[in-house]
């Protein structure tokens, strides 16, 4: 059996790979595996088929032994945090992220409120394959009494992480995409006496992250144009992301955001050996520019998991990628979207300058175009062979065009996909070089897999 497991968790389009049948082999295998007594957690997001996949993955839990503890319609970071509040055995996440209603998916956290390793996700894999059922949906899904008294607490430590500093004075607006953010962002800024305007903050999982949220950010910059603001965000379906925008367009991704995050870190002296941790999709520009201040920059590989495991074994303290995913060490390197806002906007604050003259000072990035090639298959599901052949052909291409450009290419973990990542000092370079790129590497898989 192929790994059910990608880059974050589990993930896949509703009823194909994400069945009633899997979670309830998830939540069965979860339940047997785990020592605690405690209960599990369960959130999700907007999407229709959460409910489905929660009735699921707790009859499983159920069958175990175990007991839950339904959190109903959260941000993803609400679960690793309750996890350490409330002592807990471990947490699912029920969410596909930033990823088309369509799909969905299961993360899985530990007793410390962390991802699970590697490890244990080949233990969960060998106990669901040596499961011999084949479960069926019931006919009815029963509506699940959801905790809101937990929720509120996490709320509260959100707004705890101000450190007494408020909002008054800003006007904000927030695109909660139909996700997870629209429980509680609009509460927490208002309540930190931000002037807050919401856009696309009805939980309606049949348009969760469908042109709006973090992937599209077209309708905040509109709704900054039509009622103008001091700095709007904009998260993804489960509100692990973040990224801002300034009074006039500018866009805050992930990179802008750990510069001047990191820069305010490394003034206050609380920035170890001043390292900041991110991805090999991390713009050129943001490298430079934090080595002339002094800085270090670490890449891994894409995945908020790689920057957590790093984060760790160099002892920094921010780490994050540029689709906006920041880990810091506030609220022990969970990836929180509303978290980061408040932090950015924090900072405005306490510095009595509007978002825009501070992004002014943050780095010039080099041109980057990142382009997918559709491949139509899952290349995780290809023999060896083939996946041999396709790193090889992966490797030649970021050999062979690495002079005075930089170039990553990678298979999606969540889509049948290859991410083209192509850097240069001019538009014009990257654009060629990217269709170059991108249409030889197609022939060649498709050379390859025929």
């Amino acid at each position: 059996m192929q790994s059910i497991f990608g880059t974050d968790g589990i993930r896949g389009r509703f009823n194909e790979e994400i069945t009633y049948s899997l979670a309830y082999k998830v939540g069965y295998a979860l339940g047997s595996s785990l020592e605690k007594k405690s209960p599990i957690i369960i959130g999700r997001d907007t999407r229709v088929s959460g409910d489905i996949l929660l009735q699921a993955i707790t009859q499983g839990i159920i069958e175990s032994g175990k007991k839950f503890i339904n959190l109903g319609i959260c941000p993803t970071p609400a679960i690793p945090f309750l996890i350490k509040q409330e002592n807990l055995s471990s947490g699912i996440m029920i969410s596909a992220s930033h990823n088309p209603p369509e799909y969905n998916g299961i993360k899985i956290f530990d007793h410390n409120g962390q991802k699970i390793t590697k490890n244990f996700e080949n233990k969960i894999q060998k106990f669901i394959e040596e499961l011999n059922l084949n479960i069926s949906v019931p006919r009815e899904v029963l509506p699940l009494y959801s905790n809101k008294d937990l929720i509120d607490i996490y709320i509260k430590s959100l707004i705890q992480t101000m450190g007494g500093e408020n909002l008054s004075g800003l006007k904000i607006i927030l695109d909660t995409c139909y996700g997870s953010a629209t429980t509680c962002a609009e509460k927490i800024f208002q309540s930190l006496g931000a002037d807050v305007r919401v856009i696309n903050n009805s939980k309606n999982g049949l348009k969760i992250n469908m042109n709006c949220g973090s992937t599209n950010l077209e309708p905040l910059k509109k709704a900054l144009r039509e009622s103008p603001a001091d700095m709007g965000f904009s998260f993804d379906g489960d509100a692990d992301r973040v990224i801002g925008i300034d009074s006039k367009g500018n866009v805050l991704d992930g990179d802008h955001i750990l510069f001047l995050w990191g820069r305010e870190l490394m003034e206050q002296q609380i920035l170890e050996n001043n390292l900041l941790i991110s991805t090999q999709m991390a713009n050129l520009g943001f490298e430079k520019a934090w080595k002339k201040i002094g800085g270090i920059l670490y890449r891994t590989d894409v995945g908020d998991k790689h920057v957590h495991d790093a984060i760790k074994e160099k002892g920094a303290v921010l780490g994050g990628e540029q689709s906006g995913h920041i880990l810091s060490k506030i609220n022990n390197f969970s990836g929180d979207g509303i978290l980061t806002a408040l932090q950015i906007s924090k900072y405005c604050k306490k510095k009595n300058i509007n978002l825009n003259d501070w992004f002014e000072t943050s780095f010039k990035p080099f041109p980057q175009k990142l382009t997918n090639i559709n491949l139509g298959f899952n290349i995780n599901k290809l023999n060896p062979r083939n996946k041999i052949l396709i790193g090889q052909s992966i490797e030649f291409f970021q050999t062979i065009y690495s002079d005075n450009c930089r170039v990553y290419i990678r298979p999606s973990g969540t889509e049948p996909v290859m991410r083209v990542l192509v850097e240069a000092k001019n538009h014009e370079k990257v654009n060629s070089l990217s269709s170059e790129i991108t249409n030889k590497l197609f022939l060649e898989i498709n050379k390859i897999i025929n």
